[in-house]
């Protein structure tokens, strides 16, 4: 999960299982998911207090969670909320859960969120002019991907997405949403990610729990 802060006031993308008994406590003024999967939106089974904001092919997938304030979201149709704006793509990662990646931006500033994928088809557009990359930490070295048909589906290796940021100039990028490779030795993983990353000119690194990324302006924004 991803949580935005601007003046206090709080945006989720995503929201999963773990955190089903936590959601009135954060009280955000919005959710954003990426898709449906239970880890992403398991979250919201029991409903939401504020406005959520998902793609048609996810609404369908998690239509019987008594969500009333429901908004939806177009590929490639940036959205504002709390003068955050919002643009998806879709992006490789499940037929049976179809997911998208949100460019975000505020006060000057943009970054790429897609903790689950195998490709971004539209890599150009989506990584175009971002500040940090945030992606799927799922493996850093060894794809996890299988095919049906000409669809491929699971997770891109850091080392491929980190071969992103290289060509679209990509100077930072977090991996969030770790797999047992990264959380069985957190420590090595961690060193393996910096080194990759060093190798190609990207400052990278592992997410941990409370990460707090802060984007300078002359607005006090944040996120974490």
């Amino acid at each position: 999960m991803l949580c935005l802060t601007v003046a206090r006031r709080r945006v989720l993308v995503d929201c999963g299982d773990d955190w089903l008994n936590e959601l009135a406590e954060l009280a955000p003024d919005a959710i954003v998911l990426t898709h449906a999967h239970r880890d992403h939106a398991g979250g919201l089974r029991q409903g939401a207090a504020c406005p959520v904001y998902a793609t048609d092919e996810t609404w369908a997938r998690i239509a019987r969670y008594p969500i009333e304030l429901r908004e939806h979201v177009s590929p490639n149709r940036p959205f504002d909320i709390l003068g955050i704006t919002f643009e998806a793509f879709p992006v490789e990662h499940s037929l049976v859960a179809p997911a998208v990646g949100y460019r975000i931006g505020f006060a000057g500033h943009v970054f790429f969120y897609a903790p689950d994928l195998v490709s971004i088809p539209e890599q150009v557009e989506a990584l175009r002019g971002i500040s940090v990359y945030v992606g799927d930490g799922a493996s850093v070295t060894r794809p996890i991907v299988r095919r049906r048909g000409e669809v491929r589906i699971g997770h891109a290796s850091i080392r491929e997405q980190l071969d992103w940021c290289v060509a679209e100039s990509v100077a930072r990028a977090v991996f969030t949403h770790c797999g047992s490779q990264i959380l069985r030795n957190e420590e090595a993983a961690q060193s393996r990610v910096v080194a990759l990353g060093r190798e190609r000119g990207v400052r990278a690194t592992i997410a941990h729990d409370g990460l707090r990324i802060v984007l300078h302006s002359s607005s006090p924004p944040s996120s974490a």
